[in-house]
């Protein structure tokens, strides 16, 4: 078998995120974000109070990890976790006037990072690039080895 890292989707996908995720953490380290919390961040800016179930389904990641994140976040003044009126035993995750205030900041730093990745290709690669990836996500949201 000859196993080449230019041809392997796997390895160029993990690399071009590799470099994305450091770009976007040079951007927004300064501020006070870690790259770790960018993802629930994002999440929480579009639906403020998810509980942690829903982060966990909507993040893809397992709920430990989810919660040493969610620790770092209190930690760094961004999330408060606080009980839910209805059932005390889920925890809603409330975004603090410092997270929502570095809003825009992020989404401009993000947008910055996606225009560099993008420079050199024209709007129609671009959205074709875009389109090819979501299908690509659809084939591998099924459950693993069902194929």
């Amino acid at each position: 078998m000859d196993f080449r890292t230019e041809t392997s989707l796997g390895y160029v996908v993990n690399h071009f995120a590799r470099l994305m995720a450091r770009d976007l953490e040079a951007r927004i380290k300064p501020h006070g974000m870690a790259l770790g919390a960018f993802p629930a961040l994002l999440h929480l800016w579009e639906k403020d109070g998810l509980t942690q179930k829903e982060l966990v389904a909507k993040l893809g990641i397992e709920q430990p990890t989810l919660a040493a994140t969610l620790t770092r976040m209190e930690r760094d003044g961004l999330v408060t976790r606080q009980r839910d009126a209805g059932d005390g035993r889920v925890q809603r995750i409330r975004l603090t006037d410092k997270a929502r205030a570095l809003r825009e900041l992020a989404y401009a730093e993000a947008t910055a990072v996606n225009a560099r990745a993008v420079a050199g290709l024209t709007e129609a690669e671009q959205q074709q690039l875009l389109t090819l990836m979501g299908r690509v996500i659809s084939s591998l949201e099924t459950t693993p080895g069902s194929d």
